[in-house]
């Protein structure tokens, strides 16, 4: 019972790990573009 609820919370988990770095990661895109600079 517990490997298979793993099995199915995991993706869950890692769509919501991906979903707050690529938040970070446009955010600081939009920033870097007012600001006039490169992201690097």
């Amino acid at each position: 019972m517990m490997l298979s609820l793993y099995i199915l919370i995991w993706p869950v988990i890692s769509a919501a790990v991906l979903f707050v770095i690529v938040r970070a990661f446009v955010k600081d895109l939009a920033e870097a573009k007012r600001e006039d600079r490169d992201i690097v």
